[in-house]
């Protein structure tokens, strides 16, 4: 299920990998670094940071929300740099884990985005949660092919 509506994002992938397998993927930054970004910093509390560096020309910046263990992370979302039409902390991404047998659905939604920057968002995240997927499940994703830049 994929859909772009009115600047919100809602991707879902199934993960051969259960819930206590993904989630330090999304709250340790050298294992969200192995899917996501070159580096990656995450202080899974309300109020800690969230700050994925894609390469030498784009960050992404954030503060964590919401934390729920094994289930879920919101964070808010943005670019630094300057006249970007999503800046740092302008938007909100929230990912769940919905054990599905010995898989676990995982879920993104991306809210408070511009329209005019929804389906290149769209585009990255469908990619990262393909490289989510892969590590998850013990494979290699292969190098990022936005880590150039």
């Amino acid at each position: 299920m994929t859909t772009v509506d009115d600047s919100v994002i809602d991707l879902e992938v199934r993960v051969a990998a259960r819930p206590e397998t993904i989630f330090p993927f999304l709250t340790d930054g050298a294992k969200m670094a192995q899917w996501f970004g070159a580096s990656a910093e995450v202080q899974p509390r309300p109020g800690g940071t969230f700050r994925v560096q894609i390469n030498n020309s784009a960050t992404a910046r954030g503060e964590v929300i919401e934390v729920e263990p094994n289930k879920r992370i919101a964070f808010t979302f943005g670019w630094e740099g300057e006249g970007n039409p999503v800046p740092p902390g302008s938007s909100r991404v929230e990912i769940s884990l919905a054990p599905d047998g010995d898989a676990t659905i995982v879920r993104l939604r991306h809210t408070g985005l511009p329209v005019e920057a929804a389906g290149d968002h769209k585009a990255g995240w469908t990619m990262y949660l393909g490289r989510l997927t892969a590590v998850a499940e013990g494979r290699d994703p292969g190098n990022d092919p936005n880590a150039q830049g």
